[in-house]
């Protein structure tokens, strides 16, 4: 098995682990830089503290319960930021806790920030701040142990201008004119779950919020606000669903914060406030991570598969409950063929693509796909087809939260958790190819047997491509149609005048579903429909998420005859598009990361 020292973290949790952050955080716009002072509770687990990670921080200075402490920098790690090893000025001893407070200023360029001007937000007056810490970016916003295997409470004040609002991955705690500006006010946070430094998130701007179930309000810019609520009013039934499903939540509110479209992901799980962008599907999967990922949370990245594919697993086991075992089989079904595009994407014999990847040296950015959502996914479907079906082992996940909650596990752990729940099953157990499903790259050993009617009227239409009438779609829901586009991109491309039909008949230009739009436009693309191209290109850049963006200029980079006007619109958006985003689509359109001048 792999160590459980973290590869991507100078301070693994060994000699000293973080209890809880209190933070001072002053945003300041016109900089694009947040000051800040954090104190650190550390609890020493050998005779000595030594180091926190950073990256592009600016350390003003550092002390350990209240005496100043010598510090220096270690060199600059491409992507581990740098190491801030610190000296106290006294003994510690085993046990005894300390407190290190770090008065530092952020990077104009912190990895875990996106700074948006008015022109990039609805409102367009006042400017927006958004963090991402997921995986290992929190270093670039606090100094701190920047890995899953420590967890901490955190407490936050936050200081912005009166006509922006901040909120946290906490509870609200308060607000009040800053003492030492009264054109500034502080907002207060308290965090008593104790969670891991991924999950420190805060958002800055004109934000508006609406009550939209008893523990739940929606956030965003006042222009978005009414249609949010609207959007998320499921969300309530959602959260009991998952509660009957696994057990209470315990992070008491669970409010929803829509994000401009810069925004890398689909969603992002961060206790209190999940960050989503409108559909409610992403939402089944967020709030499943208030189980598995924020309560039970993987001890290092190589692990990353703990938390997606219980996840998903929760995500589709909700929709089983709110819709239909039909539908749960659908969705499982169109999983197993986007881990068929993950696999093909990066080469299946990339080692990426093991369940349990090795991260050694791995920037865990670049190790992101759907191969630890939908290979986890799998496996745990798997082993519920072998050990009795759905309810006996939604016992064993039950189980699994109870046992791990408040920690961090690694795969071994899980898998004694497994062995241990079906003593009376070890035979079958022994029967699975654990190491082909978790050390060998590629697609799994077993393909398991989903359900397929739903399915089948999307293959059947598939089939008899010529015959396209506009009936066939309007009988497809959109889970569907995803479905039947997803299925003609696993084929060789169309003929132009196959996907010129389609479009006649079933005027697929106009529809806006971004997972239908998004399947749509690269099919024209790799049709070589010409037409297609300018709508493809501004799906690309008007909005961020990377499982659109990435795609669709890959698939624009392939059209020979427009590969260059992708790389001059990559080249002209840059600027505005999120970090990571950018830097995975230069990777993509192998485009020089110093390059910024178009061609």
């Amino acid at each position: 098995g792999i160590m459980s020292t973290d590869p991507c973290s100078f301070s693994s949790g060994t000699r000293a682990v973080t209890r809880h952050l209190n933070l001072v955080l002053h945003v300041d716009f016109d900089r694009c830089v947040i000051r800040a002072t954090v104190q650190l509770t550390v609890e020493a687990l050998e005779d000595r503290f030594s180091t926190l990670d950073t990256r592009d921080l600016q350390i003003v200075s550092v002390s350990a319960n209240g005496q100043a402490a010598r510090f220096t920098m270690g060199p600059k790690h491409s992507f581990k930021g740098t190491p801030l090893d610190i000296t106290l000025p006294f003994d510690l001893s085993r046990g005894q806790h300390v407190i290190v407070e770090v008065t530092y200023e952020t990077s104009p360029s912190a990895s875990a920030l996106q700074w948006l001007s008015p022109e990039q937000t609805a409102g367009r007056k006042q400017p927006y701040l958004f963090s991402q810490c997921q995986a290992h970016h929190c270093r670039s916003m606090v100094p701190c142990q920047d890995t899953p295997s420590v967890k901490h409470t955190y407490y936050a004040q936050v200081s912005v201008a009166k006509d922006l609002v901040a909120v946290m991955s906490a509870v609200r705690d308060g607000q009040e004119v800053d003492p030492q500006d009264n054109n500034r006010i502080i907002y207060r946070f308290r965090q008593p779950v104790p969670m891991p430094s991924y999950l420190i998130a805060i958002v800055v701007g004109a934000l508006e919020s609406r009550e939209i179930g008893p523990r739940s309000r929606v956030w965003s810019e006042k222009e978005f606000v009414d249609k949010a609520a609207f959007e998320f009013s499921e969300t309530e039934t959602m959260l009991k669903t998952a509660e009957d499903l696994v057990g209470p939540y315990v992070w008491g509110q669970y409010d929803i914060l829509v994000l401009p479209p810069s925004f890398p992901y689909g969603g992002m799980e961060n206790p209190c406030l999940t960050y989503a962008t409108p559909t409610l599907l992403v939402i089944a999967h967020e709030i499943s991570h208030s189980w598995t990922g924020n309560l039970v949370t993987n001890k290092t990245w190589e692990h990353f598969w703990l938390n997606e594919g219980h996840t998903v697993y929760l995500e589709r086991m909700i929709g089983r409950s709110l819709v239909s075992e039909q539908f749960r089989q659908f969705k499982a079904m169109g999983g197993w063929k986007d881990l068929q595009d993950s696999v093909n994407t990066f080469g299946a014999d990339n080692v990426l693509t093991n369940l349990v990847p090795s991260l050694q040296d791995v920037n865990p950015d670049d190790a992101f796909s759907s191969v630890p959502y939908e290979k986890g996914f799998a496996l745990l479907y798997h082993l519920e087809e072998l050990l009795g079906g759905p309810e006996v082992f939604m016992g064993f996940v039950r189980s699994y939260i109870q046992r791990f909650s408040y920690g961090s596990v690694t795969t071994d752990e899980w898998k004694n958790h497994l062995f241990t729940y079906f003593k009376d099953q070890v035979e079958v157990l022994n029967k699975v190819d654990w190491n082909a499903w978790m050390f060998t790259p590629g697609m799994p050993p077993v393909k398991p047997q989903y359900d397929t009617t739903l399915a089948d009227a999307c293959i059947a239409l598939n089939q008899d491509l010529s015959s396209f009438k506009e009936s066939d779609v309007k009988m497809l829901s959109s889970h569907q149609l995803i479905e039947f586009l997803s299925l003609l991109l696993q084929e060789d491309a169309l003929p132009v005048s196959h996907v010129k039909k389609m479009e006649e008949v079933y005027d697929l230009n106009a529809i806006m579903n971004s997972e239908i739009r998004f399947r749509w436009l690269r099919l024209c693309v790799r049709s070589r429909w010409e037409e297609a191209v300018p709508m493809a290109l501004k799906m690309a850049t008007e909005q961020g998420r990377m499982k659109y963006t990435r795609p669709l200029f890959r698939e624009l980079s392939n059209y020979e005859k427009y590969r260059d006007e992708a790389v001059r619109v990559f080249l002209a958006h840059r600027a505005a598009m999120h970090p990571v985003t950018s830097g995975l689509v230069a990777k993509d359109l192998k485009v020089d990361a110093s390059k910024t001048t178009s061609l």
